[in-house]
């Protein structure tokens, strides 16, 4: 299943297409940059200096997974007109009766959205990055046949769960243990598959 890229007129001219796979490099950074965000912790299950450390394999392998043309994940970029990444967000389709990490087992076919991060320079409603990659990643989703999108939020991530609120997302009431070192609570958000999609 192929996804047309999405353009959206944000000031810069920002695209937001699939990544490909040659684009380890550029993923590796901008996976990099975002765990150096001030809530990364909070954002991330991975810290920046266990990336980092991860070999060139990883990232080429990684990048290929969620590459244009992956059936069941997809990491999308948002491209300015002069070629920078403002940002990404990966989604992941989680099938019935997989197990999910989280609670059990999964109950019907869904999306995980993931990874979710904009360079500061790019964030806020006067730039559009963050909302037209979720368009991306939600508009993928839908196309794969999923039921629902969901993503999980740490409780003191205040800024990206108003943000989910904002796009749509509903807390569905599950909360598990946030990350050790971390503590508190992930909440779980989501998003019924549109009714005609």
């Amino acid at each position: 299943m192929e996804l047309r890229d999405l353009r959206q007129d944000t000031s810069g001219g920002v695209v937001v297409r699939a990544v490909r796979a040659g684009e380890w490099e550029r993923a590796r950074w901008l996976r990099l940059e975002a765990l150096r965000d001030p809530v990364a912790e909070l954002a991330f299950l991975e810290a920046y200096d266990t990336a980092a450390a991860k070999p060139e394999s990883h990232w080429r392998e990684w990048t290929a997974r969620v590459a244009e043309g992956a059936r069941d994940r997809r990491q999308f970029i948002a491209e300015t007109a002069g070629g920078e990444w403002a940002g990404s967000v990966t989604v992941l389709r989680e099938p019935a009766g997989a197990s999910d990490p989280f609670h059990g087992t999964v109950e019907r076919d869904q999306a995980h959205v993931v990874g979710v991060f904009v360079r500061p320079e790019w964030r806020g409603d006067k730039a559009g990055v963050t909302r037209a990659l979720f368009d991306a990643a939600l508009e993928w989703a839908w196309q794969a046949g999923v039921e629902r999108a969901r993503l999980f939020v740490h409780e003191r991530n205040t800024r990206a769960e108003a943000f989910y609120r904002k796009t749509g997302f509903v807390a569905s009431g599950v909360r598990v243990p946030g990350p050790v070192g971390v503590g508190g609570v992930e909440l779980e958000y989501e998003m019924k598959r549109p009714a005609g999609d």
